[in-house]
């Protein structure tokens, strides 16, 4: 399929407010963007799609200013711009929501909201009443009920992303660009999301929407701009794609030739006769977990299904040693493990696959090479002497296996797409030559390909004997990508679904809270 354009003008009810003319941008002789058009009119909401390293994250920051483009134009509010740095392009009046929230951890809740921003008394000192009660109330009308005196950093990731989402609102910008920003959200604040979305829509706002969630594209946007390979490829309404169409246009492929790509699918096998590689016994932490008991066998993937909050990234992380435990105990093997130590569950073959792959992750501005080496460098080391031949060797082994797409080894991690930074750090722990690997959300953020690509990979593993523990906030991954699922409430192991029983209904029911039903048969259940 060839990188041919489809223009359409932007909507009809006002000029562009914001546009790229020919922008093309290049990092150390590789292409990002090349001449690349955009438009993206006044009251409406405008995805932006594309695989990962298609160039989204690149155009983004050049339009606001993260980046300056080498060639080309870009355009706001009629007049030709040129943002040095991207304070210009909040203070002429675009915000930015990114996936990874980019505040201050340590700073309240209301000073993240208003930083830079606070309002002043008459000494011009700052006025923390006036601020903190205006944060309450932008925080109340997103439906988010917390102190505004806390710490950010002691907020979960979904709380951090509606304070970010307050933070745009805070500015009144003629243009929000929202890039992933539901990824770390529930249901019900993805739905409080798309509402306030469409609220700025009707106030002339022009929104542009990056999701890796196709059926929210659909759910919330107007038009549709697809890259694919730094190239504007498709720009048309929404309603004239359906889904096959979007995702050829992204792969560059016919229609006819899309397969439905769904998770991953495990063979039937007879895992139960196998001994568990991973037992986890009465877990306790305070506040946190309760009582938490799970095994896993060799060649198993074990799904974590709960809802924000509920103890999933808390249950890997205390079996990784990273959070401790007042009660429990882990075996790997059939040998247990020091609590509350991660070199001791690295060294029985744990690996943590975080979250939040920019700040439990990747090392961004060291090399693609030195993040995947980092968890090998005692390995590798003789009397001090790190052997880099072996180094060498072993990346150019993974990036070849795991497809990460890079000018080289040299490149800095922070210039790779989220898929490719994610794929790094699956090289990095699979390096380590694990027995048991801890998942959690793998594929959050990343474009349809790369997803595709980890989902195999996750098969892979498991094929070879690797014990998998895998959480998703996507029921479809969960369903069809484990064996089982335990599904945790309020930091217990509420059910465990497997076999016919395990369905999306049966599933949603469960998160919900609903009670098991022993009778209910895989065709009820569908």
């Amino acid at each position: 399929m060839s990188a041919t354009s489809t223009a359409v003008p932007p909507s009809s009810r006002s000029e562009p407010v914001l546009k790229t003319e020919g922008v093309t941008k290049s990092f150390g002789g590789v292409h990002a963007l090349r001449g690349v058009d955009f438009a993206l009119a006044e009251g409406e909401i405008h995805a932006l799609v594309g695989e990962n390293g298609a160039g989204k994250s690149t155009l983004i920051k050049v339009l606001t200013g993260v980046y300056r483009p080498d060639h080309g134009a870009v355009r706001f509010a009629g007049g030709e711009v040129d943002f040095q740095r991207p304070a210009d392009a909040q203070d002429a009046g675009i915000s930015t929501i990114y996936q990874e929230v980019n505040l201050v951890p340590l700073l309240s809740v209301a000073r993240n909201i208003f930083l830079g921003r606070e309002p002043r008394n008459r000494a011009r000192l700052i006025d923390v009443g006036a601020m903190n009660r205006m944060a309450a109330d932008l925080l109340d009308s997103l439906g988010v009920d917390i102190d505004v005196t806390a710490d950010l950093g002691r907020l979960g990731l979904g709380v951090q992303q509606m304070v970010a989402l307050a933070r745009a609102m805070s500015v009144r910008s003629r243009v929000v660009i929202m890039d992933e920003p539901t990824s770390s959200l529930e249901s019900r604040e993805v739905a409080t999301l798309f509402d306030v979305a469409r609220g700025l829509r009707d106030k002339g706002v022009g929104l542009i929407f990056v999701s890796h969630r196709l059926e929210e594209l659909w759910a919330l946007c107007d038009r549709v701009t697809i890259l694919r390979d730094g190239q504007r490829v498709h720009t048309g309404a929404l309603a004239d794609l359906d889904r096959v169409r979007l995702v050829s246009h992204m792969l560059g492929r016919d229609p006819g030739e899309i397969a439905q790509a769904g998770a991953t699918e495990f063979g039937e096998t007879h895992l139960r006769d196998r001994a568990p590689v991973l037992k986890v016994t009465g877990i306790d932490v305070r506040h946190r977990l309760h009582d938490v008991s799970l095994t896993v066998r060799p060649g198993e993937v074990l799904g974590l299904g709960g809802l924000l909050g509920s103890g999933r990234s808390e249950t890997v992380k205390a079996v990784y040693g990273a959070l401790p435990m007042q009660a429990g105990s882990v075996e790997v093997g059939g040998s247990g493990i020091r609590a509350n130590s991660v070199r001791r569950a690295l060294r029985s073959g744990i690996a943590l696959l975080s979250e939040d792959r920019k700040a439990e992750g990747i090392i961004p501005d060291l090399s693609v090479r030195d993040n995947i080496a980092l968890a090998v460098m005692p390995r590798f080391s003789r009397a001090g002497i790190i052997s880099e031949s072996r180094i060498d060797a072993l990346v150019e082994t993974f990036m070849r296996r795991l497809r990460i797409k890079a000018s080289g080894p040299a490149q800095k991690v922070r210039e790779l797409s989220g898929g490719n930074q994610q794929k790094v750090l699956i090289a990095r722990w699979l390096c380590t030559e694990p027995k048991v690997f801890l998942l959690d959300e793998p594929t959050r953020g990343i474009d349809v390909g790369a997803k595709s690509e980890v989902q195999a990979l996750i098969d892979e593993l498991a094929a070879q004997g690797l014990a998998v523990v895998l959480i998703s906030s996507e029921m479809d991954e969960l369903v069809e990508g484990a064996d089982r699922i335990a599904v945790l409430h309020g930091g217990s192991v509420q059910q465990e679904l497997s076999g016919g029983a395990m369905t999306t209904a049966a599933l949603l029911a469960a998160l919900a809270g609903a009670p098991a039903r022993a009778d209910l048969d895989a065709e009820e259940a569908r």
